[in-house]
């Protein structure tokens, strides 16, 4: 069973390796993605991205996921269901074993898990001494375990390009000057933390740049007729067009009952046609308001704690910022 094999690799580097294992693997357990469009039914698996090296000696590891769902959703808050632990090499290689700790589980990971590929989706610093010790996210869907296992083996080591390259930024260009890509800028207006009432708007304002302008906004020629925009695509990775655009997501709190005005496009990978994703097809980056403020309004249908994550991204780089809201009746 899948379940039990330790997938100790990081998405960022198997791609490759993964389209042709796919064919291999489909029918060794009714939870392993298939070729299929599956909307319904199967797990999400914790991402290990790659680290990078901080200025100050400590190192910045990158986390995602992978819900293989194209419309099925899960909320999963911090519990032994998905949490963070800090342990020795090999120690949590049985996933039947549990390490839960309520003190140390929470390292910022969404409890909301939107459909198919999220990657580069959080961060966490580790300290310069972390040596050989892994980071590792236990997540449980579908009754299934799976673990990420941060690393700081050299293999892992990331830069700025290979984030593009992982995300198709750029339409998969493999550029050298995405390596000194800087992210977008960010500043939301107000208050990190607020409240709502259940029904009343809440008003939300940011304000986002990308000074480099790295990499330049340019338009795709769009593909005519249907015929066109089912061809195959000519890269492992599915790829979006460059261009600063803004969009929020709802991170913690059921997105269901989040509603937001106007409608935010989607952040992960629905490659679908016309499924308001950059990517895709046949999806045009929108132009930047004027004055570089976004806009929007949230209201929500029942009372609880929500984490709202605003994503600037230049196509290739990704910024956020988090607002709390709790929301009563």
């Amino acid at each position: 069973m899948m379940s039990t094999v330790k997938t100790k690799f990081s998405w960022l580097n198997t791609s490759l390796l993964m389209a042709l294992l796919v064919p291999l693997l489909v029918g060794q357990s009714v939870h392993a993605q298939t070729r299929f469009m599956q909307l319904r039914g199967q797990i999400t698996s914790p991402a290990f991205e790659g680290w990078w090296p901080n200025e100050d000696g400590t190192f910045k590891m990158f986390f995602g996921y992978m819900n293989t769902n194209w419309e099925q959703q899960f909320d999963i808050p911090i519990s032994s269901e998905n949490y963070f632990s800090s342990v020795a090499p090999g120690e949590l290689d049985d996933l039947s074993q549990g390490d839960f700790d309520f003190a140390t589980a929470d390292r910022g990971q969404p409890t909301h898990f939107y459909p198919r590929r999220n990657p580069f989706l959080f961060t966490i610093d580790v300290p310069a001494d972390f040596a050989e010790n892994e980071l590792v996210w236990t997540l449980r869907t579908q009754g299934q375990t799976n673990r990420a296992y941060g690393t700081l083996k050299p293999d892992y080591q990331i830069d700025a390009q290979v984030i593009s390259t992982e995300v198709g930024g750029n339409y998969g260009s493999l550029s050298d000057s995405l390596r000194t890509n800087i992210p977008p800028q960010l500043r939301v207006e107000g208050e990190s933390f607020r409240s709502a009432r259940v029904g009343e708007p809440l008003s939300l304002a940011v304000r986002a740049s990308d000074p480099d302008n790295l990499p330049a906004r340019r338009d795709r020629p769009q593909r005519q007729g249907i015929d066109q925009l089912y061809r195959p695509p000519s890269s492992i990775v599915a790829i979006s067009g460059p261009g600063l655009r803004f969009s929020w997501t709802v991170y913690r709190g059921p997105a269901a009952q989040a509603h937001f005005e106007p409608t935010q496009f989607k952040t992960y990978t629905d490659t679908r046609m016309y499924a308001n994703s950059p990517w895709s097809p046949p999806f045009g980056i929108p132009q930047p308001p004027e004055d570089g403020r976004w806009t929007a309004e949230v209201v929500f249908d029942q009372p609880g704690e929500y984490v709202l994550r605003g994503i600037a991204s230049d196509g290739s780089l990704f910024t956020y910022q988090n607002v709390n809201v709790t929301v009563t009746r």
